[in-house]
């Protein structure tokens, strides 16, 4: 089934599911039992968050500018202060799969964390079925390079010719992680991998979280352990990357609260939510670092694309 994606991405005009989707879980912080439900929606709507939990205020847009939290997860607030959590997985299989339009109706505050990865989502999805419309779909080009600097980690977003790539570098000390790389092209690449790699922590830090009020509904069911030199999860790991390519699912999950899929390159060393959401509000500062590009075939932009790169074009 992950290998219809690149079919669904070759499509050039906007795309929601062909039916709801439910599903059901805890949420990875706090620990409450969730259910969240997927809904088609019409062209130009977007993603949109509702917390059917509550009466008034309890519409959310995914935006780099609703961002209110991004310790160990992606946070997002609207002006009365509801807030919606943890909500990169689900972007991230929303961004990779190329899903412009859809409700998105949760029950608490933070989503379901699942087995920890996209894989769940992505499954139900491709299973449900993806539904086209005709109206255009929108991209973000980068015009220039944009960077961000917080001592060692650092971001950047460069131009690109016509995809959207991730080069993402992590450093643990740890025997086990160590320092990983890898990049992707999300228009083009096999993503598997990048969706079913899990959220991970070390086993010293699973206290910690736990006194913070963090990591309440963290398990070896939905989380990658690692104490030393050793993975705790029964099977180990689901891919050789699996640490750095979880993080890259994460990054896409955050770049798409720009609104749009991205044409260019992003670069970054011991980068997180915290650095991508820095680097989108840097982006965003200055209308002559970006772009926004309505894809027709009528009226290709020749001056990024070639019609022989039609096909990795989301």
């Amino acid at each position: 089934m992950i290998l219809c994606i690149n079919f669904y991405m070759s499509i050039l005009n906007q795309k929601t599911i062909a039916k709801s989707i439910i599903f059901n879980g805890i949420g990875l912080h706090t620990g409450n039992k969730v259910q969240l439900k997927l809904i088609p929606a019409t062209p130009n709507t977007g993603i949109i968050f509702k917390r059917v939990d509550l009466l008034k205020n309890n519409m959310v847009f995914p935006t780099f500018e609703n961002v209110s939290e991004t310790t160990l997860c992606t946070t997002i607030s609207n002006s009365q202060g509801t807030k919606v959590s943890t909500i990169e997985h689900l972007m991230g299989a929303l961004y990779g799969i190329g899903i412009d339009n859809l409700i998105v109706e949760i029950n608490s505050q933070e989503l379901p964390i699942l087995d920890g990865s996209a894989k769940v989502f992505v499954e139900n999805i491709l299973s449900a079925g993806i539904k086209s419309s005709t109206a255009p779909i929108k991209l973000i080009k980068i015009n220039k390079k944009v960077t961000y600097t917080d001592g060692v980690r650092h971001i950047s977003l460069d131009q690109s010719k016509v995809s959207s790539e991730i080069d993402f570098e992590i450093k643990y000390e740890n025997k086990i992680i160590q320092t990983q790389r890898n990049k992707i092209n999300v228009f083009n690449d096999d993503l598997k991998d990048i969706f079913y790699s899990r959220t991970f922590c070390l086993y010293e830090d699973v206290e910690k979280l736990k006194k913070v009020g963090l990591g309440k509904g963290g398990s070896l069911e939905n989380a990658l352990v690692v104490d030393d030199d050793k993975i705790l999860n029964i099977g180990g790991l689901r891919n050789s990357n699996e640490f750095v390519n979880h993080k890259i699912l994460d990054c896409m999950g955050d770049l798409y609260l720009s609104g749009y899929r991205i044409v260019g390159s992003l670069t970054t060393s011991q980068g997180g939510h915290e650095l991508t959401n820095k680097i989108l509000r840097k982006l965003f500062s200055d209308n002559s670092n970006f772009t926004v590009i309505e894809i027709k075939e009528k009226t290709l932009p020749y001056q990024i694309l070639d019609r022989s790169d039609l096909k990795s074009i989301a």
